[in-house]
């Protein structure tokens, strides 16, 4: 245990005192003494908004530039040729009835569930399972969709959903520590502009007001959002 809190209180040292713009934060945490393992990079942010008003949520999905460098797991409610080709596009599972029964029955070994717009009549059964997980497939975050193998190629390749929870905070993976600076950064840096570019027309006042970075392991770092 002695050895642990030296390594984070060397870490608390490396962490700047000020908020610092993305670059110099992803540089500072690839700085940080590691762990055994790859640690995840993930980026928390709070937002300026009503999480109780319904057109304040902020939800989606985003393709970052550099994937997210952990294998997602997909499945696909769709039916007959469509499963076939969702299925060599990568998808775990992909049916229709049957697969939505076997969720019902207990079943949740996946990371993100597509659907077809025909498949609602069963997924829409499957809201007081997948809700609480956030796996509910939605047209606002491009789970429910006509292009189901494309969606699925996606997502497979790193495409990364997210949504606001109770308090107007937003977590999502940006990579791993393994990563160059530069892809962190890209990745990083196009996550926020998508989340800028989400911005309700309903917020008022500041819509970005804290960013950090972290990774499994380490002290969080305050980006410079301003």
């Amino acid at each position: 245990m002695a050895s642990k809190s030296k390594k984070n209180r060397r870490n608390q040292e490396k962490v700047p005192g000020e908020a610092v713009g993305v670059s110099q934060a992803v540089e500072s945490l690839k700085q940080f003494d590691g762990a055994k393992f790859d640690e995840t990079v993930e980026l928390a942010l709070k937002l300026g908004i009503d999480p109780k008003n319904s057109t304040q949520i902020v939800r989606g999905a985003v393709s970052l530039p550099h994937g997210i460098g952990k294998e997602v797991t997909v499945i696909a409610f769709c039916e007959g040729e469509l499963a076939d080709a969702a299925k060599e596009a990568g998808a775990l599972e992909a049916g229709g009835e049957e697969l939505a029964q076997k969720i019902l029955d207990g079943w949740l070994g996946f990371d993100v569930a597509i659907a077809h717009p025909s498949m609602m009549r069963y997924v829409g059964k499957l809201g007081r399972v997948l809700g609480p997980h956030s796996k509910m497939p939605s047209p606002k975050s491009g789970t429910v969709t006509d292009d189901v193998v494309g969606t699925v190629k996606d997502f497979r390749a790193g495409k990364v959903e997210f949504r606001n929870d109770d308090h107007g905070n937003i977590h999502a993976i940006m990579g791993k520590k393994s990563f160059s600076a530069e892809q962190l950064t890209e990745n990083v840096e196009a996550f926020l502009e998508h989340i800028h570019s989400l911005k309700p027309a309903s917020t008022k006042g500041n819509y970005l007001r804290k960013a950090v970075i972290s990774a499994t392991m380490s002290p969080g770092i305050a980006l410079d959002v301003a």
